[in-house]
């Protein structure tokens, strides 16, 4: 094993493992049919369908897919998109339509419902949709802080190019180099950058290489790449040969190169979670996450008897008309994505 490698840890078709901050990981990689007037796919499953080997799944939709309302305390979720739709509605009365590289970003705090549906707006070619969903914990001095949302569109979202165009960065959260992320929620774990949260996207395409630089604290912060496609690659000198995906921890201290043989079929697709861990206890039961037993009882509770604000939205599983374009709605206001993308930065 390189000096670079840590460790391996095989993932399956469900959640990934995750180091500390991180909470849960999944890749969603879906390639939806065409949908009908209403934007539903095909009925498959029985509303709770998470089957891998099926090219998409409904999760808990029952005609359009997707997560319809439900409730969070104690972290925050991060959907990092790549292709696809979402349409977001929540207990705070904001909402969304995003994709395509946007990404979004819900402190649930002390309490927030929400929901996340894929509504199949192409009528005559497929919906694919491709996203990683991640919970990011919070520290037991954060947890019950009052819920917010960010949108971050793609055209804004900050990328690391190689001067050769070959590899491109994607920096949902974080920094690489002299390249920051667009800011995260106020009461992030995140927002401090002496912990180095940093949550990024590397495509490297074959015959080509990238060096992700060492975080400043190395020794104090947890760094773990997942390779989720392509068909070979090398980490610090060493292939990689174990199945995807595979999450591959790597030392922080030190510089991690990825390479693609240029005899590989495709480019390499690799996502890096990274930060401090926050180093406390951690009790989770469904959909709220505290420090104790205790607090996920009185979670609970606090659920049946305010529902955490209720839910103002007509349907459990919200989708917004076709015709829709990309929107965020906070605090009774909305806007709409740039007309013009942002520069990428490119690497000396």
């Amino acid at each position: 094993m390189s000096s670079i490698i840590t460790g391996y840890h095989a993932c399956g078709p469900g959640p990934f493992p995750t180091p500390d901050p991180f909470l849960f990981c999944v890749f969603h990689n879906d390639r939806f049919p065409p949908g009908n007037a209403r934007m539903e796919a095909p009925r498959r499953g029985n509303g709770a369908d998470f089957n891998p080997d099926a090219p998409y799944r409904m999760y808990h939709g029952e005609r359009i897919p997707g997560f319809p309302q439900h409730p969070h305390r104690g972290f925050e979720t991060i959907t990092a998109t790549i292709t696809g739709t979402i349409d977001h509605s929540d207990s705070q009365g904001n909402a969304g339509r995003y994709g395509g590289g946007d990404l979004q970003w819900m402190t649930a705090g002390k309490g927030v419902v929400h929901g996340e549906m894929f509504p199949l707006i192409e009528q005559e070619e497929d919906n694919p949709c491709k996203f990683f969903q991640l919970w990011i914990n919070l520290p037991a001095r954060s947890k019950m802080v009052d819920p917010s949302f960010k949108m971050h569109w793609a055209e804004h979202v900050p990328h690391v190019r190689s001067a050769s165009g070959d590899t491109d960065v994607t920096v949902w959260a974080g920094s690489v180099g002299d390249v920051t992320a667009l800011a995260p929620p106020p009461h992030s774990w995140a927002t401090d950058p002496t912990n180095e949260v940093a949550v990024l996207l590397i495509k490297v395409a074959p015959g080509s290489k990238y060096t992700l630089p060492a975080a400043a604290h190395g020794t104090e912060i947890a760094r773990s790449l997942y390779w989720v496609e392509g068909d070979a690659l090398t980490v610090g000198g060493e292939k990689v040969a174990h199945a995807k995906p595979i999450r591959i921890d790597v030392r922080a201290d030190a510089d991690a190169s990825l390479s693609v043989p240029m005899a590989a079929r495709g480019e390499a697709l690799v996502l890096v979670l990274q930060g401090r861990p926050i180093g406390e206890p951690v009790a989770q039961h469904g959909p709220f996450v505290m420090n104790t037993q205790s607090e996920i009882a009185q979670a609970f509770a606090d659920y049946r008897a305010t529902r955490f604000g209720g839910w103002p939205w007509p349907s459990d599983a919200m989708v917004f008309p076709r015709e829709k374009e990309r929107f965020s709605l906070l605090d009774g206001v909305e806007t709409t994505p740039p007309l013009a993308p942002a520069d990428a930065k490119s690497e000396l």
